[in-house]
This record gives C-alpha cells, structure tokens and sequence, in this order.
C-alpha cells in the first residue's frame, strides 16, 4: 500500500473503509494475527512514518520510571525533564503546519492570532497497557461485533473491542470503553473562563468504577452496566453537598443511561432523567453538553458515523507539566485559552472519525469530527459544527502517559466556544494533594445505589 504524508489521508484503503455501510462482520483470524506483530496489540501501525518525524511504536517502560516518584497516584514527575521544543507554531510560521493541523486548531490560531501557540516536542509513541488488556484485546478481534444499529457491541470485555476497525462506529466504541483503570477516586476542580479571563472554580471529589475493565466480571456478569460513577460537590459554598450518581449502560438505546442527584439543600434524592446527548452541564456555564464529556460519550445513535482514515496531526501529548503541583491554577488559566508555556504537542497518527446528524434527529451540533489517537484510541481533539455546518466548538484532551497505572489518558479537557470566546477546563488537579487514586479497593454494588447518596451527600 502506498503512503502520503503531509496531512493527506493514508492509503486508498481509507476510502474503501469510508464508504462501507455498518456491518457486524469479525475479522479474520489472519488479519487478527497482525496485532503484536506490524501492528501494536492495540491496532496502531507499529512502524513510525516513512519522514522519521513520528517514530516507532517504544512503549514506556519501568526503567523509565524517574527515581523522584515514589506513590501512584501522585502528581507523576515529568519523564522527559530535559526535552525542549523542536519549534512553535504560532501564527508567523502556521501556513508551513496547517496541513498537520484540524480545522479547529486553525481557528483557534485565527481566534487568537497573538496569544495561541502550539510548542512542538519531539515524538513519543509510549502508550503502554496491562498484559490482560493485550491479551483480551487478541481474543476480542475475532469475537467482538456491534449489536444491532451499533448501539453497543457483544464478545468484548475489559478489551478494546475493536483494533482492527471496519467502520466508524468501531472505532468510536474503542474510544468509549478504552481502559482507564478499575476504581478512581480523584478530586479535581472545573472552571468556565469568561472572555476577561475571570473564572470560579467548581471542586468535587469523584468516583468512578468501571465494571467493563474490573478482571473479576464475567461477561455475563456485566448486565449492560459498563461502570457506576459519584461526584460530590465540595465548593464553592452554594453548591457544596450536592452530589451526582450515574449507572453507564451499554446499550443505551435499549436501556438509557441512568442518573440520579442529591440536592444537599433539601436533603432529597432525585432521577435525573435528561443527563444525556445535549443537555447542557451546569458547571460548564452552558460550555460543554453531556454527551461532550470525556470528548464523546453515551449512545452513538443521533449520528451516522464515517471511518475517514488516517492522518497525521500535531496533538496534545505527555502534557505533565499540566498535572504538575509545581504550578498554580492562575498560571494556567488564561483569557481565551489556557497558558500555551506549559503545553506539548506532538506529530501522531490518529484516526479520523465523523459523525453526521441523522435527518429527523436532534442536537445542537450539526457534525463532530473525532481526532482519535492510533495508540490509545483516546480522542484528542473533537470539531464540533452547528446548525448551519459552522465550526462552532473545538475540544482538546491534554494527553498524558500516565505511567502507574498504566494507560494513556487526558490530564485536562478543554471545551472551547468560539463563538463567545469562552472556553471550559475539566481536570485541574494541581493545587490538590493527589492526581490520582487508583490503589483502593473496589467496594460493593451496594456503595452505588440511589440511597446511599443522602447518607453521603454533605454540606
């Protein structure tokens, strides 16, 4: 297969995978027996590009570990202290990039001429995943298909369902169950930053068990419940004692996600049955819906979905100057976009995912183009259109290697509106005494039910 580099699309194969229709079909046991070998455990292309400029897959390994860390979950040491930037893009050199560039990313520049750069570092494929989740992901290539509409799939669990995708859906279904641990506690704070730069910070502690990834579920064991998520509000005053409970179904289409909130003022526990697709979160200041969360969550079935191929872009990548608790919130959060010094973007292969609306369905957004990295399947930008096919909103995760767990995941995700010049960060975690908790024990079911958030939620 011939190669083009340079932001074009990589090989007539992905125009063949564009145009197929949704199918359920399994790949074959030879095209399987590729992960491992050409290809990473996990689907990506193993070799870098034919320019050197992304290079082998090299997944991050013990001895890389720096010496200064000594308790997971803690704010993690930068791997690379000594790595500088390669160049900056800033809007005197952007003609020679844009061709590595979405069209988001080109209207940030346009937005922001003389304050949003991009510091480019060299390369660095480390994404790196538990031995059960490679070996799960090789059972799961031939097993798993997408259920009926491709509101879910069946013969995949604590895997990446699909490594080898035929469709969009595929690949947007790895995005949604990609691994990220078994059970979390963090508490992290979110921000609404207005045009003058002013904002409030939102702090919860939060939750999260992920049944899809716990080794102990059997599949049948799973009841369309791929995890249980907490929050509890801790600031400001007016909303402290509030809390959220979510049970994420699978399916959703067959079974709606299903939500719950306790409003501490009333000492009551209610359904909240709308927490889905576009309905806006209140701490986002109207900012980010739900289904923007995480960049893409829930139940795919509002839009059709196109696999486009490949490219190669400049994305967010092993940002832990972004998690570091040597920096200040204020020395993050600035007017229009958060403080381009303390980024890093690098040259990947990511697949392109677009979602179209459905005629006769409803959402705010028009059109989402996902930007999915090829090693961790985590999106790491999202384009979102409105109504009128314009480029309204642009969404970036600040991918990190988060080396103790391990996996690939975000540090911070930030939802820009460029419309009203605002943007939203999720994530912030500096000024807090632990990044991450991910070494306590599982408690039971029962810690995830409706009434065990009044007994929780307090002022």
């Amino acid at each position: 297969m011939k190669r083009k580099i340079n932001g074009v699309l990589l090989g007539c194969a992905a125009i063949l995978i564009a145009a197929a229709p949704i199918a359920s079909a399994k790949v074959s046991e030879s095209e399987a027996s590729r992960l491992g070998k050409d290809l990473t455990p996990l689907g990506a292309e193993k070799k870098g590009n034919a320019a050197g400029t992304i290079p082998d897959w090299k997944p991050f390994t013990e001895a890389q570990i720096p010496s200064s860390f000594k308790t997971p979950g803690q704010h993690l040491p930068n791997p690379y202290p000594d790595d500088k930037p390669l160049f900056t893009i800033n809007k005197g050199n952007l003609d020679k990039y844009k061709d590595h560039l979405t069209p988001g990313q080109l209207a940030l520049f346009k937005a922001y001429p003389d304050t949003f750069k991009m510091p480019v570092y060299q390369s660095r494929r480390n994404a790196h995943y538990p031995p059960r989740i490679y070996a799960n992901t090789r059972k799961a290539s031939t097993q798993a298909e997408l259920l009926a509409g491709g509101n879910g799939f069946k013969g995949a669990i604590d895997a990446y369902p699909f490594p080898i995708p035929q469709n969009g859906l595929e690949a947007l279904w790895n995005h949604i169950v990609r691994y990220r641990g078994e059970y979390l506690v963090r508490r992290l704070s979110e921000v609404a930053v207005q045009r003058n730069g002013s904002y409030s910070l939102v702090t919860s502690q939060q939750e999260a068990y992920i049944r899809y990834n716990d080794p102990a579920i059997k599949p049948e064991e799973l009841n369309n419940i791929i995890f249980y998520y907490l929050s509890f509000t801790k600031a400001p005053a007016r909303l402290a004692g509030g809390a959220v409970l979510v049970h994420e179904t699978l399916d959703q289409v067959k079974e709606p996600r299903k939500a719950w909130g306790y409003n501490a003022g009333q000492r009551r526990v209610r359904r909240a049955p709308n927490l889905a697709y576009d309905t806006p979160i209140a701490a986002a200041d109207g900012l980010r819906t739900a289904d923007d969360t995480d960049l893409y969550n829930g139940a795919p079935d509002r839009y059709e979905w196109k696999l486009v191929g490949k490219k190669e872009i400049y994305i967010p990548y092993n940002n832990y100057n972004l998690i570091s608790n040597k920096l200040k919130y204020e020395q993050i959060l600035k007017p229009n976009h958060i403080n381009p010094e303390h980024t890093r973007y690098e040259l990947h292969r990511v697949w392109v995912v677009e979602g179209n609306l459905k005629p006769g369905k409803r959402h705010i957004y028009s059109k989402r183009v996902l930007y999915l990295d090829e090693d961790s399947w985590g999106a790491a930008i999202v384009d979102q259109y409105d109504g009128r096919g314009v480029l309204w909103r642009v969404s970036m995760a600040y991918l990190t290697n988060l080396y103790d767990m391990p996996t690939t995941w975000t540090t911070l995700d930030v939802f820009h509106d460029l419309q009203s010049r605002r943007y939203h960060v999720q994530g912030l975690v500096n000024e807090e005494d632990m990044y991450l908790d991910h070494t306590k024990a599982i408690p039971a079911d029962s810690y995830f039910k409706p009434a065990a958030l009044r007994r929780r939620g307090r002022r």
